[in-house]
């Protein structure tokens, strides 16, 4: 008897104690306390604006709450320059044309900068400066850009003449403007060439090592198993 009173009188301490955390912690979160939401990760930052500058005109900004549209169609010219790890060599200087300098902003803070030329021979050319707003590390790397570059460029505001990509057939058909000089030339080829003779080394070369691996395994599994 007396040791079931003694387990009884535990009990109501320990029901006790465990009732007045409880009841020391509802105060504070009824005042406000800052709560959290298992599971729920935090919202990732969006970009807000873009700002577009030229020698010889003035900037241009337009943000994701005035001009929705417009601000995606900018937004979609520059979106893959900042993962990508480059696409051609540095094109001459003198085949780029005008440059024009897109800064992209999350929160009024400039994150990503990009050098645009739509009027570059053979298309379109951007480039990803190694030095970013936010001190992020990157490399210096050269892109084909878009062909709806110079178009999208020109409908936000930059002194660009209309450069249609579709000579007749409107809509759906019709023929591309292709110029002489973006069609692949010798080095272009040399190049291919070389990187796929580099890839295919390089999968050789994992080949080899996954065979010698599994040689060992099974040399291992042969010794134990006699």
């Amino acid at each position: 008897m007396g040791r079931s009173v003694v387990r009884r009188l535990l009990l109501v301490v320990a029901a006790g104690f465990l009732l007045g955390t409880a009841g020391a912690a509802t105060p504070a979160l009824a005042a406000g306390s800052p709560t959290t939401v298992v599971g729920q990760a935090p919202k990732a930052p969006k970009p807000t604006a873009l700002t577009l500058k030229s020698e010889g005109m003035a900037d241009l900004t337009v943000t994701a709450a005035e001009k929705p549209r417009l601000f995606a169609d900018l937004l979609k010219e520059v979106s893959f320059l900042s993962q990508a790890g480059g696409q051609i060599a540095a094109p001459k200087t003198a085949t780029l044309g005008r440059k024009f300098t897109v800064n992209v902003q999350y929160d009024n803070k400039p994150r990503y900068t990009y050098d645009l030329y739509p009027l570059a021979n053979g298309g379109p050319k951007a480039f990803r400066p190694a030095a970013q707003p936010d001190k992020r590390k990157t490399s210096s790397a050269w892109f084909l850009g878009r062909m709806t570059m110079s178009e999208a460029l020109r409908i936000a505001g930059a002194p660009i003449p209309e450069k249609p990509d579709v000579m007749s057939g409107g809509i759906g058909g019709g023929a591309r403007v292709i110029p002489e000089d973006s069609l692949p030339t010798g080095s272009d080829l040399d190049t291919l060439l070389a990187e796929l003779r580099r890839l295919m080394l390089l999968n050789g070369g994992v080949v080899l090592v996954v065979l010698f691996m599994l040689a060992g395994v099974a040399l291992i599994i042969r010794q134990r198993t006699r």
